[in-house]
């Protein structure tokens, strides 16, 4: 409860507009065991794979950066139809069959009552908490959207400049401080292919022990992958900014935000206080999750995550 207390504070302060539409607890009496339903598959498959945090997190990001959190990503094409799945930025988001499920039993509970865009919300929600990371309340009340469209998808890259990251963050209602807390915090989940980390690997100002490391490990056939955070790989922490603090980060973006000045700040605040980096980032992950959405009669509550309810 005391945890609750304080996101719930956090929330009043700096969300007052999005609280009046979102609110803690809106299932409460429409379904009252929604976010238990929610909590319980996702604990279910993080039992069986921890890599589902990084999944789950990728998932809310690429959903929430793009006409806001509506789950479109979740709409699956069809032919002559298109769908944010096909954009190529999101070739690499897994895990639509944990919202699948949930959707299934809240459907069976709840009939068209629970969205898709709040399910992604609160699995993400749970996975963080699940992973050693915070564990904070969210709101909910949004509602699904009705368009899915590979050509609304202009995600930030692995090697995006600080500046570019900065402006990216802003278009979605997020600062300086949100944007640092948010990618840090999603990347310290999770791997990478070594094809897009290339230009680290060639970097010479990568410490010697890694840089030789990546170098061994990407000799392998097919693309393999490395962690992002060499530390703590699947722990929702700090530890990736200690790791960008003695120049070990994997990731561009990542190594980048420990050097420019607008930011180097940040890290290293996080990298010698774990406290405050779980405090930060589930202030971020609300504000993230109530940046842009649909509310009231917008949209609509799909009755299958993956498909539009008139078919289209």
């Amino acid at each position: 409860m005391k945890a609750i207390a304080v996101t719930f504070f956090l929330f009043c302060f700096v969300f007052p507009a999005a609280l009046a539409q979102l609110r803690f607890g809106f299932y409460g009496r429409s379904c009252p065991r929604a976010e238990s339903i929610v909590a319980n598959v996702v604990a279910n498959r993080f039992r069986r794979d921890r890599s589902i945090t990084a999944a789950l997190l990728r998932m809310h990001f690429h959903d929430c950066f793009v006409r806001g959190c509506d789950a479109s990503l979740l709409i699956d094409p069809r032919p002559g139809r298109p769908s944010e799945k096909n954009a190529g930025p999101n070739g690499s988001v897994r895990g639509y069959e944990v919202i699948d499920e949930a959707k299934r039993q809240l459907e069976a509970q709840c009939p068209r009552t629970v969205s898709c865009a709040d399910i992604v919300t609160l699995a993400t929600r749970d996975v963080v908490a699940l992973a050693g990371g915070p564990r904070y309340a969210v709101p909910t009340g949004r509602r699904d959207g009705l368009r899915s469209n590979p050509a609304d998808v202009n995600l930030p890259g692995p090697t995006i400049p600080v500046t570019a990251a900065i402006q990216a963050f802003a278009a979605q209602g997020l600062n300086v401080n949100d944007m640092v807390t948010l990618v840090i915090g999603g990347h310290s989940v999770g791997v990478i292919h070594c094809s897009l980390i290339q230009d680290r690997i060639a970097d010479p100002s990568m410490e010697r022990t890694l840089n030789a490391q990546l170098r061994n490990q990407c000799r392998a056939p097919n693309d393999p992958t490395v962690f992002l955070d060499q530390r703590t790989p699947f722990i929702v922490d700090n530890g990736l900014c200690l790791e960008v603090l003695r120049q070990r980060g994997v990731m561009r973006i990542d190594q980048s935000l420990g050097l420019d000045g607008r930011t180097r700040g940040i890290i290293s605040s996080f990298a010698s206080n774990n406290a405050l980096f779980r405090q930060r980032f589930a202030q971020a992950m609300v504000k993230l999750g109530t940046s842009r959405f649909l509310s009231g009669r917008a949209g609509e509550i799909r009755r299958n995550c993956r498909v539009f309810n008139n078919g289209r």
